[in-house]
């Protein structure tokens, strides 16, 4: 994953970051981080991305130029769109 953001390692951190890759959990200190107790405010998913298929689709002319008059990413919408139904449903897993 690259991102303008993200500034690059120095070695110690990289060097830090490779030993800690190489020890267990349970090996790992983290008694200096606090225990989180109140999780109201946690985004849930915001790092998940499923898995994406390929298909070919046969939509109506005006379904899909509604689509498309939004601007960029008529796929990403009709996905959107699709989930909150399956969602409404009750439905998010096969």
């Amino acid at each position: 994953m690259k991102s303008k953001n993200i500034p690059k390692l120095n070695k110690a951190q990289a060097d830090e970051i490779g030993a800690l890759k190489h020890m267990r959990g349970r090996e790992i200190d983290t008694t200096d981080i606090p225990e989180r107790l109140d999780w109201s405010k946690a985004l849930v998913g915001k790092f998940y991305r499923p898995l994406k298929k390929p298909l070919t689709i046969r939509l109506d002319a005006d379904v899909l130029a509604w689509l498309k008059g939004q601007g960029r990413g008529y796929q990403t919408r009709i996905n959107g769109l699709l989930r909150s139904e399956m969602e409404r449903a009750g439905s998010t897993r096969i």
